[in-house]
């Protein structure tokens, strides 16, 4: 998505000067310390308000609390070898508030809260501005309002699902605020849900200002939380009759108001190679709503988007032929798709899996290449001449199966290196380079995401990168739609939306297919046809237990086979964006799902479906004029912690 770059951050550096600092280097660009909080009684000053409300969107993107608070001890992801907050995947005594060794729940909320703080001052004192020209009638403030009431809602349905019960606060912060009692669960979805559906009743369809709210943005997530509200069966999220109705309603108006459309290449969605820059990689029809950052490094914020960091593989130490380079990454490797995310999808048929995952690397340097020796070139010719060229196969990362293991001399003899998933050692015994044991020790190389790689970093070693953070997508709203008419029995209609995506997801007619559909999916070189007939549902599809889908052995009822197929297609098309870990909770299954699928998290535990609420919060809370005791912080706590 596109942006007006110096007057978004201008108006950032501008806040910072009156207390509502958007982040710490913020601060060290421009510090307007001329300006005092009659700066909001300006028009001016509350166009740069509502700017900054939409800032800490970015902390889904900006740090390692993204991945450990939305990825990490699901179904989809474990941990790779280089990791510090393993706890989040294994739900160890270390997942706690008090452990002194990362803050990510305290950072995340407060972000929340600081965009709230912004969207509360600016619901207050728009109505009383007497604006002459950008807030001049009630139609322009009304505009402003919807955005806010957009962003305070998002905020809320954020937190919510992470922590349960939390403080609700409608109004600005005016001096010192010490008291900050939790509202039940029911009522923030009340409040959330009133937030959004002002904002779908007042903004516009688009915005000439890219990156700003718009209605469809506000349907898009009033479908998502009313599909959430109306999942629970034992949690109480003040869930009503109407909710499933509500949410299929406004997937509906999303999908066919024809704004917002489907790439006709799923790959195009994440392959920024393709574009002169990353600012034009960002105007896909299919993106409802991003987190906005910035291609000037200087004014990237705090962090930038480091989620480029974190999927990447260790392909540039002890690889021949190979160095790091911008392309390729970063490689932090913290998150490794367990074998579920890879063996969920029909890797054949459905593109969806090479083109979210890498698997082949292509050498970019001449001094490591290996040469032919006499014990392993296949002709005397060949020896001492280099076993491949710049731009050749370096490493080829295979997903096989046990029944399909490579033999130790099909490695050995390979002229690049080989990762098979699963190989047979010199002895002959069965090997993977996933552990269900939990050795880290062999997590370096594995299939890697490539959703958020940002070749446009400055150089091979900068860890902020300038990519939009995806918020809504189209493809998520046809899967909250096709949800929605399945929970209310509606298969056939169901099943329509999810073609529709998987007729995206297949190869097209004469489309180029990559060289793993014939030598490791088992397809033919010269198959030039299109692979949707293999992929197409039906409604039989939920009234069997159909192995391909790796469904629980406790899933036995055509409802239960539907919600389990539905997490598995949100798998298929939205692997990685930190969804998961919601969808889990919110679909009350990550207590069955987690372990089962990643044996990494068989710690789970009740009460990990909440977050524990941050420490640094309870020991800033009063009440009555006094800090809490221990004993009152206990139970302000989430249960459990």
């Amino acid at each position: 998505m596109k942006r007006h770059t110096k007057t978004w951050l201008a108006a950032l550096f501008t806040l910072a000067g009156l207390g509502l600092s958007a982040c710490k280097d913020y601060l060290n660009e421009e510090l307007v310390s001329t300006l005092t909080y009659d700066y909001y009684n300006t028009e001016q000053g509350l166009q740069d308000l509502v700017k900054s409300a939409y800032e800490p969107t970015r902390a889904k993107f900006e740090g390692e609390q993204g991945y450990t608070l939305f990825n990490f001890g699901t179904d989809e992801f474990t941990h790779g070898d280089q990791v510090n907050f393993v706890y989040y995947n294994t739900y160890d005594a270390r997942l706690n508030p008090n452990n002194g060794i990362d803050n990510f729940e305290n950072d995340f909320w407060s972000r929340c809260y600081q965009g709230i703080n912004r969207c509360n001052t600016g619901l207050e004192l728009i109505p009383k501005i007497a604006g002459t020209t950008t807030l001049a009638t009630d139609v322009q403030k009304t505009q402003r309002m919807a955005e806010l009431r957009f962003l305070r809602g998002l905020y809320y349905f954020q937190l919510v699902q992470q922590f349960g019960a939390i403080p609700l606060v409608l109004k600005s912060s005016e001096g010192v605020q010490l008291e900050f009692p939790r509202t039940d669960v029911p009522t923030i979805y009340r409040t959330i849900v009133s937030d959004l559906r002002f904002a779908a009743a007042n903004l516009t369809p688009t915005n000439t200002e890219f990156g700003r709210a718009t209605r469809g943005a506000a349907q898009h997530f009033l479908a998502k939380v009313y599909l959430t509200r109306g999942s629970a069966v034992t949690d109480v999220r003040g869930q009503q009759p109407t909710d499933i109705d509500s949410a299929a309603y406004y997937a509906d108006q999303v999908i066919n108001a024809g704004t917002f459309q489907l790439e006709t290449d799923f790959g195009k969605l994440w392959d920024i190679s393709n574009y002169s820059n990353s600012r034009a990689a960002q105007t896909s029809k299919e993106i409802i709503f991003a987190s906005q950052f910035n291609n000037v490094l200087t004014l990237a914020g705090s962090l930038g988007n480091t989620m480029h960091l974190y999927y990447s593989i260790q392909y540039d130490v002890n690889v021949p032929g190979m160095t790091r380079d911008v392309a390729g990454g970063r490689p932090y490797r913290r998150l490794m798709p367990t074998n579920y995310a890879m063996d969920i999808f029909d890797r054949k048929n459905d593109s969806r899996f090479y083109k979210s995952i890498k698997t082949a690397y292509y050498s970019n340097t001449a001094s490591s290449i290996p040469k032919w020796t006499a014990a392993d070139a296949p002709t005397p010719a060949q020896v001492g001449q280099p076993k491949f060229a710049i731009g050749d196969t370096a490493m080829y990362i295979i997903v096989n199966t046990p029944q399909t293991a490579l033999t130790n001399a099909q490695i050995t003899k390979s002229r690049y290196l080989i990762a098979a998933r699963y190989y047979r050692t010199a002895s002959g015994a069965l090997a993977s380079y996933y552990s269900p044991t939990g050795d880290v020790g062999v997590r370096s190389r594995f299939p890697s995401l490539v959703k958020f790689l940002d070749p446009f970093r400055a150089n091979v070693n900068e860890t902020r990168g300038t990519r939009d953070g995806i918020l809504a997508r189209l493809g998520e709203t046809y899967l909250i739609a096709a949800e929605a008419y399945g929970r209310k029995g509606d298969y056939a209609k169901a099943v329509t939306y999810i073609n529709t995506l998987r007729q995206r997801a297949a190869y097209k007619a004469g489309e180029a297919k990559p060289s793993q559909f014939w030598k490791v999916e088992g397809g033919n070189k010269n198959d030039a046809g299109s692979t949707y007939p293999a992929l197409q549902i039906t409604t039989a599809k939920f009234s069997t237990n159909d192995p391909a889908e790796m469904y629980p052995a406790s899933v036995s009822s055509e409802k239960d086979r539907f919600i389990h197929f539905i997490l598995n297609e949100r798998t298929r098309e939205l692997l990685g964006e930190l969804y998961r870990w919601e969808d889990l909770v919110r679909t009350e299954t990550v207590l069955l799902r987690a372990p089962y699928h990643n044996p990494d998290a068989k710690n789970i535990q009740p009460f990990h479906k909440l977050r524990p609420i941050p420490q640094q919060h309870l020991e800033r809370v009063f009440r009555d004029g006094k800090p809490l005791t221990s004993d009152e912080r206990q139970a302000e706590q989430n249960p459990g912690y």
